[in-house]
Order: structure tokens, then C-alpha cells, then sequence
């Protein structure tokens, strides 16, 4: 195996290794996102993960492995198995019901393997989401998450808004862009949050939804806010139990693993510890990036 056929990258501070198996369809036209994380290989630091694109991979044997569910990710559906050895096997399927990406892992999605189908769109789309959803979990044992927000960045602080999809995230960070001194986008969709040291940090990543925003850059996490329409523009600070349902919902989980899932909670629970989380009641105007911005903004 050659050495084009190895690359590195360097996601929210992490070592992250792709290995492509063979060649043919598979290599690195499939994921330009991620070129502004690529990095050199580290002496002697192990990555987060290994993936291993190789599409002589096929499905473990019925035998092997236990349904779990199957998730209707608004994209298309994903179908998750429990193995036998604890890892877990997905097939990826796009928004048309196309097989794109199988996945196998092994428990901690330190090792993880794939294979991928179909013309250029579809093979894109199954090894983006298999390394979003490998990155989250391998994550999560390091005071990690994934969170679908929307996130812009004011004098060294990033600033998280969530809400469902279609809600107003990107409307509010485009006032702030527009309106406010300062501002620029870091993520539109799926930036990434660590704690690191007590202090939670907010990083841009590979994974920025419809908004081609892939930036490989980091900030102090000042606030994250849910965007609530609303006729009058106001902000509530919520209260810690309010703050961790409503972020919870927003990061990538497997409730179904008991151990990834309390690390996700724990981690989520020192974010409402350490961060405010607050609720933006807004009409999507200038006036209300002005009043949110006055009550959660942190000065340096």
C-alpha cells in the first residue's frame, strides 16, 4: 500500500487517519472538505481513529449481529446492528433508499472499515456521513461532541445558535454577519465542542451542511442559544435543566450504548455548567441580532 493511499488530518485538535484499501473509485476527489484539516503524520501520537475505505468489505452475517433501528437521519435512512465482538454495523443509504456506505466498527470506533457504492454523489455522501458519524462517537470519550448549530465567531468567542432545522440558526447568523462588528462564520451545521482543561472550545469542522463553510479554526465557546420565533425580539437565560434538554437533542448520540451516551451526557452537563445557554425569542431582523448579541456577548 503506497503512501498516497494514507492521509492525516487534524479535526478540533484531533489526529484523524484515512486509509483508501484500493484504488478505482475510492480516494480523496470524494472529500475535498477535508483538505483545510490535513496535516502531516505525527511521530508517535495515536489517532482518534483509523478508517479504512476498502469495498471488498461486505455485511457480517446475520448471525453475527443484532437490529438495532433503523434511523430516518432527514436525509435518508441508516440501519444500525449490534455485533457480537460490541462494534456495530451501518449501511448508510441516501434520500432515495440507494445502499451508499457500509460501515463496521469495532466498539470504541477506534477501527473502523467501510465500503462504498455507486457513482460519485453517492459515494460522497456515504463516506462523509460515515466519518461524521465515526468522528461523534469516537469523540465522545474525550469530552467531545457534535452539535447541529449554527456558529459565528466575535473577538476570539464563538457564538452556537440550535434550533430545528429550518428554524432561523443560519437567518440569525447571517443578522450578525450583516449587522454586527467583527462577526465571521465558522460552521453553518455541525460544528464540534470540546472541554479541554475546564474551558469549553468551539471548533469549525469538516461537516457544514448545505453551507460549504469547512474551516479548520477554533474559539472560545461564549454562549449557545436556541432561537425560539417569536412576534417581539428578547433573550431568557434558561435555568441548568432547561439548558441540557435543549441541548442534548442537538448532539449526535447513541442512546442505544450506554456508555457513549453517558459520555455525551456528562459532557453536555459541564457545558450548562460552564456556558450560558440561553433562549433567543426573535423575528428575523436586525434588531434581533443586536439585542442577543448585548445580552450574551463576552469580552475578552
Amino acid at each position: 500500500m503506497g503512501d498516497n493511499s494514507i492521509h492525516h488530518f487534524r479535526i478540533a485538535e484531533f489526529y484523524v487517519r484515512l486509509v483508501f484499501a484500493d484504488g478505482g473509485h475510492n480516494d480523496m476527489r470524494l472529500l475535498p472538505s477535508l483538505e483545510p484539516f490535513r496535516t502531516t503524520r505525527p511521530d508517535s501520537e495515536p489517532p482518534l481513529f483509523q478508517l479504512t475505505i476498502d469495498d471488498s468489505l461486505t455485511p457480517r452475517p446475520k448471525s453475527e449481529r443484532e437490529r438495532i433501528k433503523v434511523f430516518d437521519t432527514g436525509n435518508g435512512d441508516t440501519i444500525v446492528d449490534r455485533l457480537d465482538d460490541g462494534g456495530y454495523q451501518y449501511i448508510i443509504k441516501d434520500i432515495n433508499g440507494h445502499d451508499c456506505c457500509l460501515l463496521i466498527t469495532n466498539k470504541s470506533f477506534d477501527q473502523c472499515h467501510c465500503a462504498l457504492n455507486g457513482g460519485y454523489n453517492m459515494r460522497c455522501f456515504g463516506l462523509n456521513n460515515a466519518l461524521m458519524l465515526i468522528f461523534a462517537f469516537a469523540a465522545s470519550h474525550h469530552h467531545t461532541v457534535l452539535i447541529h448549530a449554527s456558529l459565528v465567531r466575535q473577538n476570539g468567542f464563538g457564538y452556537a445558535f440550535i434550533a430545528q432545522s429550518g428554524t432561523g440558526k443560519s437567518t440569525q447568523v447571517s443578522q450578525w454577519l450583516r449587522h454586527l462588528p467583527g462577526c465571521d462564520l465558522m460552521n453553518d451545521d455541525n460544528p464540534i465542542v470540546r472541554i479541554i482543561d475546564g474551558e469549553p472550545m468551539i471548533y469549525g469542522s469538516p461537516w457544514s451542511g448545505k453551507t460549504p463553510c469547512y474551516r479548520n479554526v477554533k474559539a472560545r465557546l461564549g454562549a449557545i442559544t436556541r432561537i425560539d420565533r417569536a412576534k417581539t425580539n428578547s433573550v431568557d437565560k434558561m435555568d441548568p435543566v432547561e439548558a441540557f434538554a435543549s441541548i442534548l437533542p442537538s448532539c449526535s448520540s447513541m442512546k442505544w450504548d450506554s456508555d457513549i451516551f453517558n459520555r455525551i451526557c456528562d459532557t453536555v452537563t459541564l457545558l450548562v455548567e460552564k456556558t450560558g445557554i440561553y433562549t433567543l425569542h426573535c423575528l428575523p431582523d436586525r434588531e434581533a441580532a443586536e439585542i442577543c448579541n448585548r445580552a450574551i456577548r463576552r469580552d475578552r
